[in-house]
């Protein structure tokens, strides 16, 4: 099993910075994509950014050049640096491993992003 816990979320203004940390326990391979998404009450998930098993990233077209996803593998964790933010990037962000060799998803509970104009 493998657990991931969110957080860094918080209330910000149109403009400020937050960094989002998830740390990852239990039985992670080395094969992984991690990835976070974020979601609206009533509208779907979305994928904000990706960060595949060789380092490679992408991003939503609506968060490119504002938003950095990094990962330290040593502490078994992975970043989304938000910068530039704007009152439509408030939604819950949830921290996604894909684990590639078993072919399974997991998910953390979410931490809430706040940005008042």
């Amino acid at each position: 099993q493998v657990q991931l816990v969110e957080s860094g979320g918080g209330l910000v203004q149109a403009g400020g910075s937050l960094r989002l940390s998830c740390v990852a326990s239990g039985s992670i391979d080395s094969m992984r994509t991690q990835a976070w998404y974020r979601q609206v009450p009533g509208k779907q998930r979305e994928l904000v950014a990706t960060i595949a098993t060789t380092g490679s990233t992408n991003y939503a077209d609506s968060v490119k050049g504002r938003f950095t996803i990094s990962r330290d593998n040593a502490k078994n964790t992975v970043y989304l640096q938000m910068n530039s933010l704007k009152p439509e990037d408030t939604a819950v962000y949830y921290c996604n491993l894909y684990l590639v060799l078993i072919n399974v998803n997991y998910w953390g509970k979410g931490t809430l992003v706040t940005v008042s104009s």
